[in-house]
């Protein structure tokens, strides 16, 4: 028997007021690495959010490794937009690398010897050791997106959502991702992952959800993610949002 797949939506409908951002979506990610892909408006991130819990659905179900969210939270790490994050709280790098720490700790007590270590360790994979005790806001771009990286990988996760990870960072930033990415893999750990470039998808990832509201494709890169399935997703926002505007007014009523 297989284990259950390390996320699966099913039927899930997201809406912001009358605008329905995902419609009807039924998919399981596959293990290892994998992307989720589309037009802007698509409904990547807010499937990923509402997943999560951050953005309530319409209608659905998500299960994390066949269970709710909150019986294997600790097994679920998550990478935000870098835009969604408050850049001038006053804490350092190895401040919010080790809140990834959080959940084994005792709250009223201190930063355990052990879980700084761990949080140091991420810090360095990811090239970022030497500014640990930096502010945040007093970071770069790329930079930032390397903690929060970072924090991700201290948590020790098993499946890592990530929104748009390699968004406005330069190119060592992008290769520190990639790596940290395959090391993951390596390790039997799984990704998945909202991403815009449409020519690195072969290279990054081995399994591709393609995204316009409703799933148009989804499956092993070299299997779906084809030229026809790709001008399918991205020519067909507004028949999508049309036929979706109805079915969404009816669920909320």
């Amino acid at each position: 028997m297989n284990p259950p797949a390390p996320l699966e939506v099913r039927h899930l409908t997201v809406a912001y007021g009358e605008k329905p951002a995902v419609w009807d979506v039924t998919w399981s990610a596959p293990p290892g690495l994998t992307a989720i892909v589309g037009p802007n408006g698509a409904g990547k991130s807010t499937l990923l959010k509402s997943a999560l819990g951050l953005v309530p659905a319409l209608s659905g179900e998500v299960r994390f490794f066949g269970r709710p969210l909150d019986t294997v939270r600790d097994r679920v790490g998550y990478l935000p937009q870098r835009a969604s994050v408050d850049w001038d709280f006053p804490a350092t790098a190895l401040d919010v690398v080790c809140m990834a720490r959080y959940p084994r700790m005792r709250w009223w007590g201190l930063v355990p010897r052990r879980d700084k270590e761990a949080a140091r360790a991420a810090l360095a994979q990811v090239g970022m050791a030497d500014f640990a005790d930096r502010q945040i806001g007093r970071l770069s771009g790329g930079q930032q997106q390397r903690v929060f990286l970072a924090r991700a990988l201290a948590q020790d996760a098993d499946l890592v959502l990530m929104d748009e990870p390699f968004a406005a960072v330069d190119a060592a930033t992008e290769a520190a991702i990639v790596a940290v990415l395959r090391e993951l893999a390596a390790k039997g750990r799984h990704v998945v992952a909202v991403h815009h470039d449409l020519g690195t998808v072969p290279e990054y990832f081995s399994s591709v959800l393609l995204l316009n509201a409703r799933v148009f494709a989804a499956g092993a890169v070299q299997d779906v993610f084809t030229n026809r399935s790709i001008a399918a997703t991205y020519g067909a926002r507004l028949a999508v949002l049309d036929e979706a505007s109805v079915g969404a007014g009816a669920v909320g009523a």
